[in-house]
């Protein structure tokens, strides 16, 4: 047993259980072990869910990073769903990941914000529209998440807190409007070069 294999574990049974139901008994259980050895790996469960959530993140961590030249609108947007998609693939995902800090992808935030810094973006509102984006990416999901184990009792699919008769509305197309709304409020902000934007 290694700690991948504990991520790996605690990870399938995030998807079978939900973050609640998740604890280190029954993770233990699950590979076999006493509870105390996992602690080899993990001080604590904090420690554990932590890593959890970098790993839960490898499919948005290991996605092209922008190169020179690239149309900075056209990147943040992609940057933004794969972000998302990414959330979207685990059970409980934005929850996971919430609070959680990106320790090791650091070196690829530098060069992210370079890169819209070197496209003109100003510095602080580069900061700010990642740091918006972010958090309007893992609040949507949030709700989706929330939701898609709701709906209401007579199975119309109407979502938690929308009255009787009121359509559901779509999450990826709300998302996709709210994304918009952040890249268009960007924009203005950033001098027009040579045509390149």
């Amino acid at each position: 047993m290694n700690r991948e294999t504990v991520v790996a574990e605690a990870l399938d049974l995030l998807d079978e259980v939900g973050l609640d139901a998740v604890s280190t008994r029954q993770l233990a259980r699950r590979l076999g072990v006493e509870q105390p050895s996992l602690y080899w790996h993990f001080r604590t469960k904090k420690d554990l869910l932590a890593a959890m959530a970098q790993a839960a993140m490898a499919p948005h961590a290991s996605a092209p990073l922008p190169a020179p030249g690239d149309d900075w609108r056209a990147w943040f947007l992609e940057n933004t769903r794969s972000f998302r998609r990414t959330l979207l693939m685990r059970r409980d995902g934005a929850r996971l990941h919430a609070g959680s800090t990106p320790t090791a992808d650091l070196d690829r935030i530098r060069r992210k914000m370079s890169f819209l810094v070197d496209s003109g973006v100003p510095e602080q509102d580069a900061r700010m529209a990642m740091l918006t984006a972010g958090r309007f990416t893992v609040g949507s999901v949030l709700e989706e998440q929330a939701a898609s184990g709701g709906g209401s009792e007579d199975g119309s699919g109407d979502g938690p807190g929308l009255p009787a008769g009121v359509p559901p509305i779509d999450p990826e197309a709300a998302f996709e409007a709210g994304l918009s709304l952040i890249v268009d409020g960007l924009a203005p902000r950033v001098p027009a070069r040579g045509g390149a934007g």
